[in-house]
């Protein structure tokens, strides 16, 4: 059975970005397409190739040995691939930051892995390095995560059992998922209830069981103009917020001071000899902890008190 059409491709663009010479046509289909038939192969490695192009991805052509012509195979340049030296603006820097967390999910860092496994145990030269270009940082832990994300790439309609806040049990959701965000610490899936003909969103740490796939990819479009984030913050239930209070390098801490009721530059720092800025926010205490670890020695919390120890623990726990 063929792989999924978002594994297939993930798995073609890490072969061709480590090869550090062009690999026969013929030897990618006996390691990434190795139940398909040679007509369906050459018409499914022409689209996966022309899609990969399309993205951006420069898959050249060249032939196998430089002193011989009559075959020919592919490679992606790493150096071509990578990105140029770009300059940010300090919000930029932040919302970039941001976005590059969720490559953390265990299906990219499963996906890489198996591709690498497959590649090595097959005797190709693969060159790690070429997998820098791309860091994952944020996991994302609630066991549908990944077939809603899929099913987004995929246009898939999903069903699932959800148990909403003061039901006596959980019921049954069909959905067209439409994005799947990341808001007040939480990750939720957006996108059109069929059973209530509406815009909707789940919050999937309420889902229950298995998020299953329904029927074939491909089968709706997403509204022009959808904005799945905006969409999040109008249905979602609002969370308690928290009155936190923060000491926070300069040139640090972008995220925070973006959303700050107030900032006070200049103020005695934790050794008392380098002068911090005093950053004050109204925000939900979910998923705070999270974000100071993530800034390292750059942020100090001082409130609230029950998250400040949250902080501490978790430090200590990795000292200890």
């Amino acid at each position: 059975m063929p792989a999924p059409k978002s594994e297939r491709l993930l798995n073609l663009l890490i072969m061709l970005l480590v090869q550090r010479r062009p690999i026969a046509k013929e030897r990618i289909r006996e390691l990434l397409y190795p139940d398909s038939r040679p007509e369906a192969f050459e018409k499914m490695f022409e689209r996966d190739k022309d899609e990969l192009r399309s993205l951006g991805v420069p898959v050249d052509v060249a032939t196998i040995d430089p002193l011989f012509e009559d075959e020919v195979g592919y490679r992606i340049p790493p150096e071509a691939f990578a990105l140029p030296d770009v300059e940010l603006t300090a919000e930029e820097a932040a919302v970039v930051g941001l976005a590059s967390r969720v490559w953390q999910h265990a299906t990219m860092a499963q996906a890489t892995s198996d591709a690498v496994r497959k590649l090595s145990a097959a005797g190709i030269d693969v060159d790690l390095d070429a997998l820098d270009i791309a860091q994952p940082l944020l996991t994302a832990e609630e066991p549908g995560f990944e077939t809603c994300w899929l099913a987004v790439c995929e246009r898939t309609e999903i069903a699932f059992d959800y148990q909403r806040p003061g039901a006596d049990a959980p019921s049954t959701r069909r959905v067209q998922p439409w994005g799947v965000v990341r808001s007040t610490g939480r990750w939720y899936v957006v996108g059109f209830d069929l059973d209530r003909q509406a815009e909707r969103v789940f919050r999937l740490s309420r889902v229950q069981g298995e998020v299953r796939t329904v029927g074939l990819p491909g089968a709706y479009d997403v509204p022009p103009d959808t904005d799945v984030r905006e969409i999040a913050r109008r249905l979602a239930p609002p969370s308690a917020t928290e009155h936190a209070v923060l000491l926070v390098r300069a040139g640090a801490g972008h995220g925070f001071r973006r959303s700050a009721a107030r900032v006070e530059t200049g103020v005695p720092g934790p050794d008392e000899r380098t002068r911090w800025d005093r950053v004050e926010l109204v925000r939900p205490a979910i998923g705070l902890a999270d974000e100071v670890l993530a800034h390292g020695p750059d942020v100090v919390l001082l409130e609230p008190l029950a998250v400040r120890e949250q902080v501490v623990e978790r430090l200590r726990q990795v000292v200890a």
